[in-house]
C-alpha cells in the first residue's frame, strides 16, 4: 500500500510539472522588452533586447470609438513599444502581412505570443505589453486589434 501511495505522488508531481499554461492573466504580460534568453535551436532567431527609446501607445475604447494613439509611430531600429491597456479591453497587438524575410526576428522579439506575432490579451487598465524592434528590418508594419478589428482597430510601426 506504501507503495501505490508513491506512485500516486510521483505521478501526481509529475503532471504538476508538465502542466504548463502558465496563468499571465493580470500579470502585465511583460514590463520589458524582449531580452537574453536561451540561445535559440537549430536556425531560429534569438531575441534583440531594445537599445533606444521606448515609446507609449495606448490602447483605447470608449464612446469615441475603438483605437491605438498614436495610430501610427515611426521609430529607429533597436527602439521598443510599449503598448497600454487604458480603456475597452481586452486588446493586444497582432501583427499582419509580415514580409518572410522580417517575420523571424519580429517573433523573436514578440514574448509570450497567444499565436503567431500576436501578444496576449491585455484585461486590465494600465497592464502593458512591451517588445523591442532591435534587428527588425527597416519598413512598415501593419498591426491590429484582434477582438476589435471590426471597429477596425488598426495600427502601423515604421521602423527606420
Amino acid at each position: 500500500m506504501r507503495f501505490k501511495g508513491l506512485m500516486v505522488a510521483a505521478a501526481f508531481a509529475g503532471l504538476s510539472a508538465c502542466g504548463g499554461g502558465g496563468d499571465n492573466a493580470g500579470s502585465g504580460a511583460t514590463d520589458s522588452a524582449a531580452g537574453a534568453g536561451a540561445a535559440p535551436a537549430g536556425g531560429a532567431v534569438a531575441a534583440a533586447p531594445a537599445t533606444g527609446t521606448v515609446h507609449e501607445v495606448r490602447m483605447i475604447g470608449d464612446e469615441k470609438g475603438y483605437r491605438y494613439e498614436p495610430v501610427d509611430i515611426t521609430i529607429k531600429a533597436g527602439d521598443a513599444i510599449k503598448w497600454i491597456m487604458v480603456s475597452g479591453g481586452p486588446h493586444n497587438v497582432a501583427f499582419q502581412n509580415v514580409a518572410a524575410d522580417a517575420k523571424a526576428q519580429l517573433s523573436a522579439n514578440m514574448p509570450n505570443q497567444l499565436s503567431d506575432l500576436s501578444s496576449p490579451m491585455l484585461l486590465t487598465p494600465d497592464e502593458t505589453y512591451e517588445m523591442s524592434f532591435a534587428n527588425v528590418k527597416p519598413g512598415k508594419y501593419d498591426y491590429l486589434c484582434t477582438p476589435h478589428l471590426a471597429n477596425n482597430m488598426r495600427g502601423s510601426v515604421t521602423v527606420q
